[in-house]
C-alpha cells in the first residue's frame, strides 16, 4: 500500500563475499532506484568489529557499514519486504543470529513511528546500543530522536567502548 511519503532509515552491513565495500555501495544504489524509494542521504562507510561468531565457531571479518535516509511512499512491512528482496539478490542466506553476512539491511526509524509487529519492530530493537548503527547515523542526523532512547548525539557515549572507524 503506498502512503503519503514519510522519512525511513536504513543500516546496511556486509562482512563476507568478494568486497563488502563493493556491497554496500551497490545496495546504497540498489535501495535508491527503488519504485516509490528515493535516497536523500547517505553516510560515509565504517569499519567495524563484529558481533557473534560463525556457526563453526571462529571469529567473523570485520563488518562495512553504513545508514541511509530515504524518502518512501511504502508502508513499513512493505518496505522490509523491499529491503528482504534486495538483500537476497545479493545472496543473504539465514542462518543463525548474528551470523557472517553478505548483506543486512535493517528498517531502522520509520518516521517517528513504533511498530510492535511479528517480522517488525521499529525503532530497532538494539540500534541504539550499536556503535555501527549509531555513528553513521549521527554522521546524517545527529539531532534526530529515537523514539523511547533518546537523541542520537546523546546516545553515541554509551557505545564509545565499540570498536569503529570510517573508511
Amino acid at each position: 500500500m503506498l502512503l503519503p511519503t514519510v522519512r525511513a532509515w536504513i543500516g546496511i552491513g556486509a562482512n563476507i563475499g568478494d568486497d563488502p565495500v563493493g556491497t554496500v555501495r551497490n545496495a546504497i544504489a540498489a535501495l535508491g532506484k527503488q519504485p516509490h524509494c528515493r535516497l536523500e542521504v547517505e553516510s560515509r562507510l565504517y569499519r567495524t568489529a563484529p558481533v557473534g561468531i560463525t556457526e563453526d565457531g571462529a571469529a567473523q571479518p570485520d563488518y562495512i557499514n553504513a545508514v541511509v535516509r530515504i524518502e518512501t511512499a511504502l508502508g513499513p512491512t512493505l518496505l522490509l519486504e523491499t529491503l528482504l528482496a534486495i538483500e537476497k539478490t545479493f545472496g543473504r542466506t539465514r542462518s543463525v543470529q548474528n551470523a557472517p553476512r553478505t548483506l543486512d539491511l535493517d528498517l531502522l526509524l520509520y518516521a517517528d513511528r513504533v511498530i510492535a509487529q511479528s517480522g517488525l519492530q521499529v525503532p530497532h530493537a538494539r540500534m541504539h546500543t550499536r556503535a555501527f548503527v549509531l555513528a553513521p547515523l549521527a554522521e546524517i542526523d545527529a539531532d534526530l530522536t529515537i523514539p523511547g532512547k533518546g537523541v542520537v548525539r546523546d546516545l553515541l557515549s554509551g557505545v564509545a567502548d565499540q570498536a569503529i572507524s570510517p573508511i
